[in-house]
């Protein structure tokens, strides 16, 4: 059912009172763990600052950043892009390889398994497969799409996506449709029932509630994770900042006593898992730019993304150029050919000083099943970091909007 947004919020208990970001710093310095966070999309980081992220992750690799005391860093797998199958070798490859790597090391780590807050990516394979290559046992797995900038909020264990004042259950919004990861349910329990094909009942998985998390705080949220136990689910509610500060310490709390988790969520959690303040956008003097045309590149088809392109083109004066899709789909030559023209069009607009918005056409193509899109997905990904790739005159800024 839709909500009225500002309606439903005010009629929630109100947040607890108190800033626990202090306390979720002591015990992060007293539990001494690095964070290391897999990401199966570029826009996991968007929560964060001053952290590294790597684009490799051998053992040595991973050695080397624990090494270094380091103590929350991203790996970028992209693996939402790969099928499902290579998405879990890959998982459990990297899982493996950090557990040898913490191995060698001596240090204690915990694992985010970040994906998409509107609840697309390869679940449960990609955690079940970490799991297995970290050789852990986990008590529990903590789902958690709550993404406060986006408006992904999640109350009575129904997740919502925010639009302008209304309250949308995930389950009948276009990423619901998502060709390669579509869903009906937006009960996050029923969800997980769904996605695992009924071998996880709605009835098992275990729920953090808004009343855990402001009438009961962090001790009652450390009391219900110590009682989850045998690998179970358990979705999380929020819908501000300050549910992350009350779960988080809680969840400390719980693992400092023993408990172990494995952690799926959206960019949120990560920032106070990090014990990370907000910060304002970055401005003008500290971004530094240096003069010339700046790049945005829109590969992202939701129709929140073609009004927000929509939106730019008839409001500003930046210079489009489109890429066809059907071109980048078809034999080499074309494909070939299409790159070569959207790269020299960019390029003529850049040398002029001008701002520049690379689009690919909007009409969606999909294939006969969800590999088969998540296909036709990689290769329009790929022509467009062709295009950007052999760019010779450097853009001022660059944007990137999905593809």
């Amino acid at each position: 059912m839709i909500l009225p947004r500002e309606e439903t919020l005010r009629e929630l208990p109100p947040p607890w009172a108190d800033d626990l970001l202090p306390a979720i710093r002591r015990e992060l310095q007293a539990g001494a763990q690095t964070l290391i966070v897999l990401d199966d999309d570029p826009t996991g980081t968007q929560t964060v600052y001053d952290l590294p992220v790597l684009t490799q992750w051998s053992v040595e690799v991973l050695r080397a950043e624990l090494a270094r005391g380091t103590p929350v860093f991203y790996v970028l797998t992209n693996s939402r892009s790969l099928p499902a199958r290579a998405a879990a070798e890959l998982n459990r490859t990297i899982g493996q390889n950090i557990a040898t790597a913490a191995r060698r090391a001596g240090q204690a780590v915990a694992v985010v398994s970040r994906s998409d807050s509107t609840l697309r990516g390869h679940f449960p394979v990609e955690t079940d497969a970490l799991a297995h290559g970290l050789g852990q046992r986990f008590d529990g797995l903590l789902l958690i799409p709550y993404f406060l900038e986006g408006g992904r909020l999640t109350i009575d264990d129904v997740h919502y996506v925010a639009e302008e004042d209304k309250l949308i259950p995930a389950g009948q919004t276009p990423f619901a449709a998502d060709a390669s990861f579509g869903y009906s349910a937006s009960n996050l329990r029923a969800w997980v029932a769904e996605k695992t094909s009924g071998q996880i009942p709605a009835d098992t998985v275990i729920s953090i509630t808004l009343d855990d998390l402001r009438r009961g705080g962090p001790d009652r949220v450390a009391s219900r994770l110590q009682a989850v136990t045998g690998g179970a689910v358990c979705v999380v509610n929020a819908t501000c900042q300050r549910d992350m500060e009350v779960l988080v310490l809680g969840l400390l709390r719980a693992e400092a006593a023993g408990k172990r988790f494995l952690y799926r969520t959206a960019a949120s959690f990560v920032q106070t898992r990090a014990g990370l303040a907000s910060r304002p956008l970055l401005t003008a003097a500290e971004l530094a730019l240096p003069a010339g045309g700046g790049l945005i590149v829109v590969g992202s088809y939701v129709p929140k993304s073609s009004g927000q392109l929509t939106h730019l083109l008839e409001n500003t004066a930046i210079q489009a150029v489109e890429v066809d899709v059907a071109a980048l789909l078809a034999e080499d030559a074309a494909m070939a050919g299409e790159v070569a023209r959207a790269r020299q069009a960019v390029q003529t607009h850049l040398a002029k000083g001008q701002d520049v918005v690379l689009y690919t056409s909007r009409s969606l193509i999909t294939g006969r099943d969800a590999e088969a899109s998540l296909a036709i997905g990689k290769t329009i990904s790929t022509s467009l970091v062709q295009i950007v790739r052999g760019l010779t005159v450097r853009p001022r800024y660059l944007l990137a909007k999905g593809g």
